[in-house]
């Protein structure tokens, strides 16, 4: 389950550049000496991990209390159905309008963005990632829906975080580049992209299922210790 957690960052990259990319570009980044303009962007990187973290570990322990009545299966079958529902009926789901409240938290973040590209203080990048990592992105609500079928808060942080390590590479490259990847590679990213989502969502379906299946679709640990108890 955590593989899926890096791919859909590898590939969900191409898409925050798209998203994110105008602000990675942006950052006040020291191109002349390496060493600072290294560890500044380190500084960006770590601020969206720790944002991505903090959303996984609030997931994660709702999870916990799925796990905890026994809905962790039932649970892991909704994720999986809802992320196919949303590649295959994307009208329906853009229909769905964040409230007032939230279009408001979402203004405020990104005034606050503005606000910290201009500076260049020794915090600036990580606050930026860290603000970068509140703003809304479909492949990151993907990732918030396999850390919520997660058993933990710890689990659900850690997917999160292999989510944001698996952005890094292309997002680092952008800084840098810029928008390089334009034209035919990145339409065809962006083709794979549902398929991918789909093939994730089936293997969240299948894991709720319990088919006793190892890796993929383990048995519900009551029938584990049940089977345990009996041949005792």
């Amino acid at each position: 389950m955590f593989l899926s957690a890096i791919i859909f960052g590898l590939l969900g990259s191409f898409h925050c550049v798209g998203m994110c990319g105008p602000i990675a570009f942006m950052l006040p980044i020291d191109r002349q000496n390496t060493t600072k303009g290294f560890f500044q962007i380190l500084s960006y990187h770590l601020g969206r991990l720790f944002t991505y973290s903090l959303i996984g570990l609030l997931f994660g322990l709702l999870g916990k209390g799925f796990y905890f009545f026994g809905f962790q299966q039932q649970l892991s079958i909704i994720v999986g159905i809802t992320m196919i529902m949303v590649i295959l009926f994307p009208k329906f789901f853009s229909k769905i309008n964040f409230s007032k409240n939230i279009s408001k938290l979402i203004y405020k973040v990104k005034n606050a963005l503005g606000k910290e590209l201009k500076k260049k203080r020794n915090d600036t990048f990580f606050t930026i990632g860290f603000l970068n990592g509140f703003l809304p992105c479909g492949l990151v609500y993907m990732a918030i829906f396999g850390a919520l079928a997660t058993t933990n808060a710890f689990s659900g942080s850690f997917y999160m975080f292999l989510f944001g390590l698996g952005t890094i590479p292309l997002m680092t490259a952008v800084v840098f580049l810029g928008n390089f990847t334009k034209g035919t590679f990145r339409k065809r990213i962006q083709k794979i992209i549902p398929i991918v989502v789909i093939i994730i969502g089936f293997l969240f379906i299948l894991r709720g299922l319990g088919l006793g299946i190892p890796y993929i679709s383990p048995a519900p640990v009551l029938d584990i210790v049940s089977n345990n108890t009996t041949c005792h």
